[in-house]
């Protein structure tokens, strides 16, 4: 909405039917939370519209983006039993409709929720974190300077490469897997060619099943996908430095 215009956000429990279900792909009857987003924007044309949550489909530039966006809050949805849908005209805007199973149980206490097992790092443990998207980037730092790990971070695979090229210290590549420019397993590549025997972790908000058949990863490497917890970033890593340090004892 470059000139202006209103966003409207509304939420309501809604209970679909059989009919409803039979309709759509994988919905499961049942009571459901719903969240619409609308906007009076320029709305979406009907050819781009069917494509919208596919894995890589983008409508921006070279290097603009990747459409990460829709098809990560798509694999969201699935993931946690719902759905989502969208509407839209050209000229008169575009509704999100996001659908998650409405819970009926007891809220768990805010103690619960913030108590963490996670293992811990070493400020001498260095973690390369390698990420387009900003606020996923300085949200993995965080996460990772939390619980011990000294960081450095890449806004992509080039700025990457120039550090791996220094004397600094880096026990763990944490990369992203699509990336603008060259991708994040042609910068693995170039990292073991750097420095040999470095441990990658990756990182995607595509299900590991669409990167791997879609040729982008192979099906061995470590992958954890988004959106991720304190948790089990925490564990992966841990895990990924740890598998390090015993290849090289054996070695």
């Amino acid at each position: 909405m470059p000139s202006g215009g209103v966003l409207r956000l509304e939420t309501t429990n809604v209970d679909l039917d059989e009919d409803y279900a039979a309709s759509q792909a994988e919905v499961t009857p049942g009571e459901y939370v719903a969240i619409a987003i609308t906007d009076t924007g320029h709305g979406i044309p009907e050819d781009d519209l069917v494509r919208v949550f596919e894995p890589f489909f983008t409508t921006k530039e070279v290097g603009k983006g990747t459409g990460l966006g829709l098809s990560m809050v798509y694999g969201f949805a699935k993931q946690s039993g719902g759905h989502v849908t969208i509407d839209s005209r050209e000229g008169q805007g575009t509704t999100v409709r996001l659908y998650l199973p409405r819970h009926h149980g007891d809220a768990r206490p805010r103690a619960t929720l913030i108590e963490s097992q996670a293992p811990l790092g070493r400020r001498d443990e260095v973690v390369l974190v390698v990420e387009d998207n900003a606020e996923v980037r300085t949200y993995s730092r965080s996460l990772l300077e939390e619980v011990g790990y000294a960081v450095l971070e890449a806004a992509d695979a080039r700025e990457a490469v120039d550090i791996l090229k220094t004397e600094a210290t880096v026990d763990l590549l944490f990369t992203d897997v699509v990336l603008p420019g060259m991708s994040g397993r042609a910068l693995a590549e170039e990292a073991g060619r750097l420095r040999p025997g470095l441990e990658v972790l990756f990182t995607t908000g595509y299900a590991r099943d669409a990167i791997v058949h879609g040729g982008r990863l192979e099906s061995g490497v470590n992958l954890i996908t988004k959106p991720f917890t304190f948790d089990q970033l925490a564990r992966r890593v841990r895990d990924a430095l740890d598998a390090r340090r015993t290849v090289a004892a054996e070695d």
